[in-house]
């Protein structure tokens, strides 16, 4: 009774197995064609020292939000604020993803 509880289970991992290969082989294809890999900057110089200077303040305790004027708690909050500013002043920020 054992050997044929394996022979069922090695005949669905083949079957399983084979199906993966296929699908995993298709989506390869994709992603060659879509994916192309850029060498450019994303961001400017100028974009990293103002992220830069956000930075310090935060750690300082002495950055603030916009409206609200509350001090920033978090790091990404921090780093948002630096490339807005960075937008604004015109640097090479990409867009911001839409929500």
């Amino acid at each position: 009774m054992a050997a044929t509880k394996k022979s069922t289970r090695s005949r669905s991992s083949r079957s399983s197995g084979t199906r993966s290969r296929k699908t995993a082989a298709k989506k390869k294809s994709t992603r060659r064609t879509s994916a192309k890999k850029s060498s450019r900057r994303k961001y400017s110089p100028k974009a990293g020292k103002s992220v830069k200077r956000e930075m310090h303040e935060f750690k300082r305790g002495k950055l603030k939000s916009g409206r609200s004027g509350k001090k920033v708690k978090s790091r990404k909050q921090a780093i948002a604020i630096g490339l807005s500013e960075a937008r604004r002043s015109g640097a090479k920020v990409p867009r911001k993803k839409a929500a």
